[in-house]
């Protein structure tokens, strides 16, 4: 009977996620020297830094489970279909912006030619400054 004496490599949390994952006879076969190198490249990932940035976890009944928001500039390459659907979300966010704004400008324009008792049309009112007048 062969005991086999763990390295203290061997106890890092990312190299025993990753031995665990494989076949028994597959991860006996790794080097400390390998298993070294391993842990240097699994924890050195970098994720980059992020504006926003908000992890927790929250216990329901008998479980606890967690949440990760993250937000920042999208450094990537995007693919020609992401680059159309990016346009397209702009293109409906600007003109969302553009009838809400003129929609709101001619609605202050009615109430102020209504304020000033300009009649456009004579015995015709869309009854909207008879209404504010109403709320006092």
């Amino acid at each position: 009977m062969v005991l086999k004496i763990k390295h203290p490599v061997e106890e890092e949390p990312n190299v025993q996620h990753m031995l665990d994952r494989m076949p028994k006879k597959v991860a006996q076969s790794f080097s400390n020297e390998q298993l070294t190198h391993l842990n240097t490249v699994l924890a050195g990932r970098r994720w980059g830094s992020h504006k926003v940035d908000l992890r927790g976890t929250v216990g329901l009944f008998k479980s606890r489970y967690y949440f990760v928001l993250l937000a920042g500039r999208d450094k990537r390459d995007l693919s020609r279909t992401e680059m159309r659907m990016g346009r397209l979300a702009m293109a409906a966010a600007v003109t969302l912006f553009i009838s809400t704004s003129l929609l709101l400008g001619l609605v202050l324009l009615y109430i102020l030619k209504s304020w000033l008792g300009i009649n456009l049309f004579e015995d015709f009112s869309l009854g909207l400054w008879d209404f504010l007048k109403s709320l006092k």
